[in-house]
């Protein structure tokens, strides 16, 4: 078992002990008062953390299956996907597997898409909705969901957001950048242990989505929002993680959801120091992402010539830090310290020291 401190995954991030220990307390019956009463602490700390005034949907599952509810329930007609990395790559997939005419515009995997482009094919053809990736976690690149928001709302469609490593540590405005529908994970900026996807949908989307055929059972939004209006989740919850989650959101809340904005691009920042330091000693780490479009939760690193991501993630276990390696296509390329969560300035120096450690030549 790795101690606190050392665990620098990017997702599922390290979580705190008393988040832990919260799993432990007993059952209660999730149809009664005591866990309304619970689920209406959940919905103040969840509206502060997505900044909406909107029920904030709580399913006991992965954030795929929300990015599914957000494909079910979108409005009839092509969807647009925005894909620039495995997970946008993903929510396209998910798009297909539920029966949906998909338009993928592709961008390269380490950017964030143009606006010109986007504004291009969304005048192209007529689209119902355009779906995509805040925080892309396999490349680093955080993405302008407020232009993009714009720009899909000015050609009638409405924008699918998957934020799971963007929620609780990039900013993010649900209300005020009018965004249709945001998914996250409980176990990325959160930092509750894996088994929760949360999601926002506007009014409007509910509303059409009440017109949606085929939407299915087990995800259908407008179920969810009847239910959550009542303080009640539609399905049995995940009581357990509700209590972790719970502990969390108090934690945040004291912290204050901007101060934790600051403490993750605080993070971001010495990740961007370390990796020019390196350049100086001849050491060639680069981001993949460029400036101005890097995630402030994730860095996406690329490997020096001669070595391979997986080779410098065992190097750094070996020194007491778990980091990630490349993923999908670039899996061999690149490494990825995830910088999210509960972790501190403090906790991802000593991580990047040992990273310098596993760097240099031999």
């Amino acid at each position: 078992m790795t101690a606190f401190g050392t665990f620098f995954l990017p997702g599922p991030t390290e979580v705190r002990h008393e988040v832990l220990a919260a799993m432990t307390r007993p059952m209660i019956a999730h149809r009664g008062a005591e866990f309304e009463a619970l689920f209406g602490e959940l919905q103040q700390g969840l509206r502060a953390v997505f900044r909406t005034a909107r029920p904030v949907y709580i399913a006991p599952c992965s954030a795929t299956g929300m990015m599914e509810a957000a494909v079910r329930c979108a409005p009839q007609g092509r969807i647009l996907a925005l894909v620039n990395g495995a997970f946008a790559d993903r929510f396209a997939q998910v798009a297909r597997a539920c029966g949906r005419e998909v338009t993928v515009l592709d961008a390269a995997w380490g950017s964030a898409h143009g606006l010109d482009a986007v504004e291009a094919e969304l005048a192209r053809a007529p689209y119902a909705a355009m779906t995509v990736v805040h925080s892309e976690t396999s490349t680093g690149v955080l993405s302008d969901v407020r232009a993009l928001a714009a720009l899909a709302h000015a050609h009638g469609a409405m924008i699918l957001v998957d934020s799971v490593t963007g929620v609780a540590g990039a900013p993010l405005e649900t209300d005020a950048w009018g965004l249709d529908f945001v998914l996250t994970g409980s176990q990325k900026a959160l930092a509750v242990p894996p088994g929760l996807a949360l999601a926002v949908a506007t009014e409007a989307f509910v509303e059409r989505a009440a017109s949606t055929p085929n939407r299915g059972l087990y995800f259908d939004l407008v179920e969810y929002e009847q239910f959550a209006k009542k303080n009640q989740t539609p399905n049995t919850p995940a009581l357990s993680l509700l209590y972790a989650l719970q502990e969390q959101l108090r934690h945040i809340m004291a912290e204050g959801i901007e101060a934790r904005w600051v403490r993750h691009a605080a993070m971001l920042q010495m990740v961007e120091h370390w990796a020019h330091g390196l350049h100086a000693r001849g050491i060639d780490v680069d981001f993949l992402a460029p400036p101005g479009a890097r995630s402030p939760t994730v860095s996406t690193l690329t490997a020096p010539a001669g070595m391979k991501g997986g080779d410098i993630v065992k190097r750094v276990a070996a020194l007491g830090f778990v980091i990630g390696g490349g993923y999908g296509r670039l899996r061999d390329t690149t490494f990825r310290i995830g910088h999210m969560g509960d972790h501190t300035p403090d906790g991802l120096a000593r991580c990047l020291d040992a990273c310098t450690q596993a760097l240099a030549p031999s």
